[in-house]
């Protein structure tokens, strides 16, 4: 027997939340996200609930629907405020250093494409391979290494302009 909805989003909410605030670098986009795809998740529950893994199935569509997101804004306009990092990270005390590094990587994922984005989101926030991914974006393995690969080459050269400053 599936668990309810209700069940469902009291368990699933939260890290659903965390995985949009990375994937979106925005808190409020995150929120819109999440919660536009659990009101369409719950219309369709009875199949959904009737999945393996419905959380995998949500996390897709939060990943298809900030793909498809078309009110682009520039990355210059995301700003990072020190409340949506406290969602993204744990609610323990950070070091100045590290909460330093955590707001400077998030300002720099947030300038990479869309897919690179959610490429790099996948991989190294959710821990997902390479089929996983391509599974989720819907595009080959070997398109997920290149989105994955360019990203991390322009994380690198943010990274180095930023340390000689």
């Amino acid at each position: 027997m599936s668990r309810s909805f209700e069940d469902f989003t009291a368990d699933e909410a939260t890290p659903m939340l965390r995985y949009a605030m990375v994937l979106t670098c925005d808190a409020q986009l995150a929120q819109d996200v999440v919660q536009e795809c659990l009101l369409r998740a719950q219309q369709k529950w009875q199949r959904i609930g009737a999945l393996d893994a419905p959380a995998a199935y949500v996390k897709r569509m939060i990943t298809n629907e900030y793909l498809s997101w078309r009110r682009r804004r520039a990355a210059k306009d995301v700003a990072m405020s020190h409340a949506a990092l406290d969602a993204v990270g744990s609610t323990a005390v950070d070091a100045v250093g590290r909460y330093d590094e955590r707001d400077a990587m998030l300002r720099r994922i947030a300038l990479l494409p869309r897919k690179q984005r959610a490429a790099v989101v996948l991989r190294y926030y959710d821990g997902f391979d390479d089929d996983e991914i391509a599974d989720v974006l819907g595009c080959a393995a070997g398109t997920v290494r290149s989105h994955i690969s360019r990203a991390l080459t322009t994380l690198r050269a943010a990274n180095s302009l930023e340390e000689a400053r």
